[in-house]
């Protein structure tokens, strides 16, 4: 398999979805709320060019597991 770009980008976002679905598997638990807690990152760049304008806004909710998901992802890509 080609390794390119957009294959690692594939590996991020589901690195990043599946450790956020663990998070939210284990939020019950009350033990492991050190890996759960998460912090948002808001982005939002926007313009008025007058005759073009754009808002954009990106939230990352992160947490220790999300970070381990991404981890193990670029791992695995690395591995391929």
């Amino acid at each position: 398999m080609k390794k390119n770009g957009w294959m690692l980008l594939l590996f991020i976002v589901l690195g990043l979805l599946t450790g956020a679905l663990v998070q939210r598997w284990l939020k019950q638990v009350p033990g492991l709320s050190f890996l759960t807690d998460t912090t948002t990152v808001n982005w939002s760049p926007a313009a008025d060019l007058y005759v073009v304008s754009y808002d954009l806004t990106i939230r990352l909710e992160l947490s220790i597991l999300s970070i381990l998901g991404l981890v193990a992802a670029i791992w695995l890509y690395r591995k391929m």
